[in-house]
């Protein structure tokens, strides 16, 4: 569907990549990966023609049609969200008018026998076939079913866009793309502005779409649900790999490996024949021997090895005050705007230390109680901030909020304090602004880049309290890991708001789920909340069937009504019920003992049976047959292997009785 062949882009001296050559075929997912900067966005707009290559060429047929979402986009707000989408069916309403024209021109028209006449009947028939085949006049259904998909309900139809967050335009932008259902869909960061039901909803929706899928995400597991075939930007190339990113991964660590022992072997050889040059370099005798190692030396092609970004983020939070015990304490919250009541009755502690999760729906109110802790709007009930607590808060906006003129440099040190003012280059450094990146302008950084340069900002006071409100959009998978990694080491506490199974997997011990205006504790983490659900999704977490037809969205109101009965019935955690919280969390940590248990006696097995293998080999030898060294080592681990698969099973029924 779209041929690249020996394409080249260059900014400035270095080339982004070149001699590029690979074929996008009829419903291939395929995951672009790379570091930032590699160049994935360029390649996305070269693709879809809204940038010029350096060399090469894009071959895409005439009637191929190719929807692009990029990372930002320039919004118009004069219109309804329904109004807005069905710009979409633009192409359908311009064929509906032909199609009525013609119809209009045959019953006028008496010369039936006339060839003129059969060549109008003949595209009549053709028109209004295709036409049906779009979907004729059934698109509004299929525009409901969408929104709803993408989180929209029924009353927001007709709310105007000017109303709507950029996270929540940005859905109805990739409303308008899906429907259009072009041959190619060329999608740049799709899930920064969804939350985890409706990342699910898009992932089914791809599997399922017949068209042709080139993405860029940061979302290990939306990739690995979605993806099939996996190009790589690394060392200015392009490589191909015909497999999900999981394999990919393995596979790239392979081949590095491979070339590292060529390269090896490649740098020997290289030495003795320099050392053989240098040592009969003036000996007559050695004269032909020596000018044939020259010619060798100089036709030696030297094996590359691609690049592995050694310089990633060493994150480290600054040492920090001692915070009281209870750095949040919410007892009876609320916030209403207008008649919209965003949530009512919000009670819990947050302890010193504690790692949780604010999950739900957009628009339930996340972001919104994290204002309220911020003490940035109004708010009932009462909400104390514990004794000597220092926040640290970083904004879903905050990469957007940097000053487009001033360079990286400047914008830290128009932040730094005192001593830290000696230390900028050794912190730009470490967040990947080493060298020349550091008098980059803020404006020509990629997305990614800008999170790093805002996360910095962040990093310059020591705070005990971090509440990071989508942490992870426009971060690179090895930028997630080493910040999830900071955030486990941090001494303080930390609210986490993010719709990243991955990153909030391991990383938090309570989730809080935002709902039906109610707010609700969970102990463990994201996936023992998951489990606890009894679902692999949130569809459900509001007793709503998002199956995203238009009745659903009809009886939206119903539900939701339900919902709120549900959800009083199920109170709030409060220190009444402190017994059964601490015999829980108990519960957790045995639960969580017995599975790294079980991991480890799989681990050993692993190795166990790996050695056999290898014994294996050497007793199908002569001399390892008759070695007996070899046949008591056998003996001794296929005994051990019995011994630990005993204990594996033994632990695997303990397991599931705790778990029962």
């Amino acid at each position: 569907m779209i041929s690249v062949e020996g394409l080249k882009v260059e900014f400035g001296i270095k080339p982004l990549f070149q001699d590029a050559n690979f074929v996008v075929n009829a419903r291939d997912r395929i995951a672009l990966v790379g570091k930032n900067g590699a160049g994935k966005s360029t390649l996305l707009k070269i693709l879809c023609g809204e940038q010029k290559p350096t060399a090469g060429n894009v071959a895409v047929p005439a009637d191929t049609t190719i929807g692009y979402l990029p990372q930002v986009m320039i919004l118009q707000d004069d219109t309804t969200v329904r109004e807005e989408v069905r710009k979409a069916f633009s192409g359908n309403t311009q064929m509906k008018e032909r199609i009525e024209k013609m119809s209009s021109e045959l019953a006028e028209r008496t010369d039936y026998d006339s060839d003129d006449y059969m060549a109008l009947v003949q595209r009549y028939t053709e028109a209004h076939e295709r036409y049906m085949m779009m979907g004729a006049d059934s698109y509004e259904a299929e525009i409901e079913r969408t929104l709803a998909g993408l989180g929209f309900v029924r009353s927001d139809l007709e709310r105007p866009t000017n109303e709507f967050s950029g996270g929540w335009r940005m859905r109805i932008e990739l409303a308008k793309i899906l429907l259009r259902k072009p041959d190619v869909l060329l999608l740049d960061e799709p899930t920064n502005h969804l939350d985890i039901e409706s990342i699910q909803w898009l992932e089914q929706f791809l599997s399922q779409s017949a068209s042709a899928v080139v993405l860029v995400s940061h979302d290990r597991a939306f990739i690995n649900n979605v993806t099939n075939r996996t190009l790589e930007i690394s060392c200015g190339k392009i490589i191909d790999y015909r497999v999900k990113y999981d394999e990919y991964v393995k596979l790239r660590a392979e081949r590095r490996e491979q070339q590292l022992r060529a390269y090896e072997n490649q740098q020997k050889e290289m030495a003795d024949m320099r050392a053989f040059i240098d040592r009969f370099r003036y000996q007559a005798t050695k004269a032909v021997q020596v000018q044939q190692k020259v010619k060798q030396l100089e036709k030696i092609v030297p094996i590359e090895i691609d690049e592995v970004d050694n310089a990633a983020m060493h994150l480290k939070f600054p040492p920090c005050l001692r915070s009281g015990d209870f750095p949040v304490i919410c007892d009876g919250v609320g916030k209403r705007y207008g008649d919209h009541q965003v949530f009512d009755g919000v009670t819990f502690t947050i302890r010193r230390g504690e790692k949780v999760a604010f999950v739900g729906k957009n628009g339930e109110g996340k972001s919104t109680l994290v204002k309220c802790i911020m003490n940035e709007i109004p708010y009932t009930g009462s909400l104390k901030i514990g004794h000597n607590v220092q926040i640290g808060y970083f904004a879903q906006n905050q990469a957007q909020l940097l000053d487009e003129s001033l360079t990286v440099f400047q914008t830290i040190d128009y932040v730094a304090k005192g001593d830290i003012r000696l230390r900028i280059n050794d912190i730009l450094g470490a967040f990947m602004f080493g060298g020349e990146a550091s008098d980059k302008k803020v404006k020509v950084l990629s997305g990614g880049e800008r999170s790093r340069l805002a996360m910095i900002k962040l990093l310059l006071e020591p705070v005990n309290l971090l509440i990071l409100d989508e942490p992870t959009n426009h971060l690179d998978m090895p930028s997630k890991d080493v910040l999830k990694e900071a955030i486990r080491a941090f001494d303080g506490t930390a609210i986490i708001v993010s719709h990243d199974r991955e990153f909030l997997d391991g990383l938090v011990t309570k989730v809080y789920e935002f709902g039906g205006g109610k707010v609700r504790e969970h102990l463990g983490g994201i996936y023992d909340f998951l489990r606890r659900k009894n679902i692999d999704s949130l569809n459900q977490l509001e007793g709503i069937a998002t199956d995203s037809s238009p009745k659903n969205l009809t009886a939206g109101q119903p539900a939701k009504a339900e919902t709120k009965q549900e959800t009083q019935s199920q109170p709030a955690f409060t220190s009444s019920n402190k017994a059964l919280f601490l015999e829980q969390r108990e519960h957790q940590k045995k639960i969580r003992r017995m599975e790294k248990s079980i991991k480890e006696t799989e681990d050993k097995i692993s190795q166990l049976e790996e050695r056999i293998k290898e014994l294996d080999a050497i007793l199908c030898t002569p001399e390892g047959a008759s070695d007996m060294t070899v046949v008591t080592e056998y003996t001794s681990i296929k005994k051990l292997i019995d011994q630990e698969t005993d204990r594996w099973e033994q632990l695997c029924e303990e397991l599931e009785t705790l778990q029962g």
